[in-house]
């Protein structure tokens, strides 16, 4: 079964991974602090239970935005440049300032490495979607969830 949704393009690509799904606020900084030294990036935010020691390199993050502080942005700017960032972040609500500024920074400043991020997907969107489903993003905003 596969549904579909649309959104809004902040840093284009596309991609086809699997799902780790959070419907609480994502700490960027609390979440992917240890990324650096550990061979794949777990989640280290104990306060986000959802994802709390789910790997994220490499999968779709569902989320229905990020909280914390002012380096988010570029923690995810250096998780891509590093090979440690989720393959793709799907927000279910309008993505703040600092991340939407770590993708267009990755998106411009990265040639090969991408890290494909869409908001605006809807509250349906993250009721929807659940780990490990499979996700397709499309470069015009266009979401398939498989399960």
């Amino acid at each position: 079964m596969t549904k579909t949704f649309k959104g809004r393009v902040i840093a284009p690509g596309e991609v086809t991974a699997e799902a780790v799904v959070t419907k609480q606020g994502f700490n960027t900084l609390a979440s992917m602090q240890m990324m650096f030294i550990q061979p794949k990036t777990k989640c280290v935010d104990q306060s986000n239970p959802d994802i709390y020691k789910k790997v994220l390199q490499g999968k779709v993050l569902c989320l229905p935005q990020t909280i914390g502080s002012t380096t988010g942005g570029m923690f995810l700017y250096s998780a891509v440049k590093s090979g440690k960032a989720p393959a793709c972040l799907l927000f279910s609500k309008e993505i703040d300032s600092l991340a939407a500024a770590g993708a267009v920074l990755a998106d411009v400043w990265s040639e090969n490495d991408k890290m494909p991020t869409i908001d605006r997907l809807g509250d349906e969107f993250l009721e929807y979607v659940r780990d490990g489903d499979k996700i397709s993003v499309k470069s015009d905003g266009t979401v398939l969830v498989e399960r």
